[in-house]
């Protein structure tokens, strides 16, 4: 079994250099799979490990100066859900597109998920999905507003065409989530910045909430997408009925995969238009070296750039 914990914070690191490198040098002395985000606004990942591993790495983050309530939801997993570990250094930590939005200078109301139905059930509240759109297709709560974007960089863009008028940017409530929590924090502080004044996101996420909430109360519909080979996860945290498709990343269900469009390991029907035949044929080829080291018990790793056309 391995654990595994999705963690983030917004917090001013003066040099995401060194502290790449620190983190990257204990982390492969404990065995530790997965990716971290290293930004000058903070930290951002999903790990996993042996869980007397990943609890040392979990020490050693909380140990970086101003680190020590990083926020962490845990689940688990009876295969690794990563293949490799890659520590990046990047601009900002989550992408909206805009280094002047700030979250370590404001962001919106924490709101904790034992609050969450009745702020959303409340007729006074715009309830705003800020994730992807194949992520809210896959599940969402009820009567969410989904932007329909491909990636969070478009958020901005979206809000600006909704023309919220001055009375909604005054007296709406602006409620907003995300699977861990971070994109919503951050967004919440664009919203601020544009003028809202009633915004709040949904503390820890969704994956706060499954851990928090019975699935008897919950409001939530679906399963929850997650970034890993899991694909996706249910209310009670165990892995989802969606597979992957190692073509393009997308979800895929068993529809998908009865389509003449669709072809393991390599396209879906997302996908297939979308590729070469060359692209085809070396993803063909990658797929029976895979199958070739599951069969050798052995764990194959793929091309570095194995996200060929969607990303998060």
């Amino acid at each position: 079994m391995f654990s595994i914990a999705a963690l983030y914070k917004f917090s001013s690191i003066e040099d995401p250099n060194l502290l790449q490198l620190k983190i990257r040098k204990r982390f492969k002395q404990l065995s530790i799979y997965g990716t971290i985000l290293v930004g000058h606004e903070g930290l951002n990942g999903t790990i996993s490990g042996k869980e007397h591993n990943l609890n040392k790495a979990i020490k050693y983050i909380k140990s970086i100066n101003n680190f020590n309530n990083i926020d962490i939801k845990y689940s688990s997993s009876h295969v690794n859900p990563f293949v490799r570990l890659k520590i990046k250094i990047k601009k900002e930590i989550v992408t909206i597109g805009d280094e002047s939005i700030n979250p370590n200078e404001f962001v919106g109301d924490y709101v904790e998920p034992k609050d969450w139905n009745n702020l959303i059930q409340d007729k006074d509240t715009i309830l705003i999905d800020t994730r992807n759109n194949y992520e809210h297709s896959i599940g969402t709560f009820k009567n969410s507003i989904n932007p329909n974007t491909v990636k969070f960089r478009e958020f901005p863009e979206w809000v600006k065409k909704q023309n919220f008028s001055d009375e909604e940017k005054q007296n709406k409530k602006i409620a907003m989530f995300c699977t861990g929590g971070i994109r919503c924090e951050k967004a919440s502080s664009m919203m601020i910045k544009d003028g809202f004044k009633k915004v709040k996101h949904l503390k820890g996420g969704i994956l706060n909430y499954f851990e928090k909430i019975n699935e008897k109360e919950s409001l939530w519909e679906g399963e929850c997408f997650v970034f890993d080979d899991r694909v996706a996860i249910k209310h009670d945290l165990s892995e989802g009925s969606y597979d992957m498709c190692h073509g393009c990343r997308m979800p895929i269900t068993d529809k998908d995969k009865s389509s003449e469009l669709y072809i393991r390991g390599v396209a879906c029907p997302s996908c297939y238009n979308q590729t070469s035949d060359e692209q085809k044929s070396r993803y063909m080829s990658r797929q029976k070296q895979v199958d070739l080291a599951k069969k050798r018990n052995q764990k194959h790793i793929g091309p570095k750039d194995e996200v060929q056309i969607k990303t998060k």
